[in-house]
């Protein structure tokens, strides 16, 4: 019941406080000053909070910087000077000045995107691996000490020329026979010439 009666009193007064708000005579509160009630030299820790941790302590050092409304003397002497350099300038001078700052700021947009770019690709293309360590292995593995190389030779590749051209024993055995024996009716000077002739076709067995 004690919980429930200071429910009750809170609710109530929190009502009340709502209707005083949205009172039409009651003034908009951000039209109002904020005007310090307490400062301290200690840190405050729900200050730290409420700031994010920019404001350590709500001192009489920090609290003229926090709830100016006007900037510095220095500052607004500056921007009125920058007011007025820019009334003096016409439309069109301005016009151009900025079309060349844009052009200026686009054109070092794109040196820099170009430059990153740039870094990027040369990065992956120095981490990119070229090669495949297994196949390279494989390779070493065969060539040195012939790893997974077959032993069967493919047919055709092995044995003597005639046993590979059988026809070129043909033609070496009918060439010995030819020349053992004398042709009849042949003069003797052509049995050399053709002997010769046999010896260079037995010497080539291709033809």
């Amino acid at each position: 019941p004690s919980v429930l009666d200071s429910f009750a009193l809170l609710s109530g007064q929190l009502n009340t406080l709502n209707k005083v708000l949205k009172h039409e005579k009651t003034p908009l509160l951000r039209n109002q000053v904020i005007i310090p009630l307490v400062l301290s030299p200690d840190r405050d820790e729900e200050i730290m909070r409420q700031t994010e941790g920019r404001v350590p302590v709500f001192s009489h050092e920090v609290v003229p910087d926090h709830l100016r409304t006007k900037p510095d003397p220095e500052v607004e002497e500056q921007e009125k000077q920058l007011i007025t350099d820019a009334a003096r300038i016409s439309p069109d001078v301005a016009q151009k000045q900025i079309q060349s700052l844009n052009k200026m700021c686009s054109n070092l947009l794109e040196k820099i995107s170009k430059e990153e770019r740039e870094s990027e690709s040369g990065g992956l293309r120095q981490n990119k691996q070229t090669f495949n360590p297994a196949d390279t292995n494989a390779l070493v593995a065969a060539v040195a000490f012939g790893k997974g190389l077959s032993n069967r030779r493919p047919p055709g590749s092995g044995g003597s020329v005639q046993s590979g051209q059988p026809g070129a024993g043909a033609i070496i055995a009918g060439a010995s026979g030819m020349q053992q024996v004398p042709m009849s009716g042949a003069p003797a000077q052509q049995q050399p010439m053709l002997a010769g002739v046999q010896m260079a076709q037995a010497g080539q067995p291709g033809k």
